[in-house]
């Protein structure tokens, strides 16, 4: 996204959340104004939680399941309607569409719940390097620009909301197969407010950043290969207190591809290893005609 002036790239994005009431129910959400085929999935997923989460009161969204219909288009709003499904005793059930040019291009089932004690257990988070001993990837792709063609260094040189150091960083250009698991810290570049309705809408949109890759990497494949990838549905689950501006560790692994299509579940932990959120997520992968298999 072009940076506009006295805002930094976390800003931008938080604005973008910020969504225009324009009727009962009815909120409209804007992309940002470079970009330039369709508008990025966890755009959409942050905005449909706002949407849904400003029909609530007292209660925070414990999950979301949502998929994606079609790309959204970058050069109009998106109107997001919510269906106030059920408000009971403990639960709260919304239903989100966002809607384009006359069509739907995503819907968001999401339900919230009363702040409530109970059973606690949890995985552990795994063992990894400290995020300090880590390279950026942003950084680290930035030492191939001469490499890569000129709208992906462009893309390349924007500054970015959400840091990344994942604890293997592979050649982007040249991906050597392994095994399709992947940790990666992520952070916000700057602070986040810190109702949960935000710091939730920030880390679903961080959460469609990566994790779709994973599925790539037993084939040597990744997002500048000759494949076709695009998100199809996404879930999440809130567990526990998280700041989004704050180290997390995304622990990402993909089960299985098949179909032309790969499966993927995320982790996402806190510095001191309390298991924040989980994530699953299916997309398409599918191989465009004349590229080749590697695995």
């Amino acid at each position: 996204m072009n940076q506009e002036p006295n805002k930094s790239p976390v800003e931008e994005v938080l604005a973008l959340l910020d969504l225009e009431q324009i009727e009962v129910n009815i909120f409209r959400g804007q992309s940002p104004a470079d970009r330039m085929q369709r508008v990025f999935g966890g755009q959409v997923l942050g905005q449909a939680l706002v949407a849904a989460a400003r029909t609530v009161e007292g209660r925070q969204c414990h999950s979301f399941h949502a998929y994606f219909l079609r790309g959204g288009d970058p050069r109009v709003p998106i109107l997001y309607e919510v269906d106030r499904s059920r408000d009971g005793s403990s639960f709260t059930s919304r239903r989100v569409v966002a809607i384009q040019h006359g069509h739907q291009i995503f819907t968001m089932a999401a339900s919230f719940q009363v702040q409530e004690p109970g059973l606690e257990h949890q995985f552990d988070m795994p063992k990894v390097p400290d995020p300090e001993t880590l390279e950026d990837e942003h950084a680290h792709r930035a030492k191939f620009l001469d490499q890569m063609p000129p709208e992906a260094r462009e893309w390349i040189s924007r500054p970015r909301p959400i840091e990344m150091r994942p604890v293997v960083i592979d050649n982007w250009l040249h991906r050597e197969p392994r095994a399709p698991f992947d940790n990666v810290w992520m952070r916000a570049t700057g602070p986040v407010p810190a109702d949960a309705p935000t710091q939730q809408a920030l880390l679903a949109y961080a959460s469609d950043m990566s994790l779709l890759d994973t599925a790539l990497l037993p084939h040597g494949r990744s997002w500048s290969s000759n494949v076709q990838m695009a998100s199809l549905d996404h879930a999440m689950w809130f567990h526990r207190p998280f700041r989004v501006d704050e180290w997390l560790l995304y622990a990402q692994d993909s089960p299985s591809a098949s179909g032309a299509r790969g499966f993927n579940r995320g982790s996402i932990y806190t510095r001191d290893g309390k298991l924040a959120a989980s994530v699953v997520q299916e997309g398409l992968m599918r191989q465009r005609e004349g590229s080749r298999q590697r695995s």
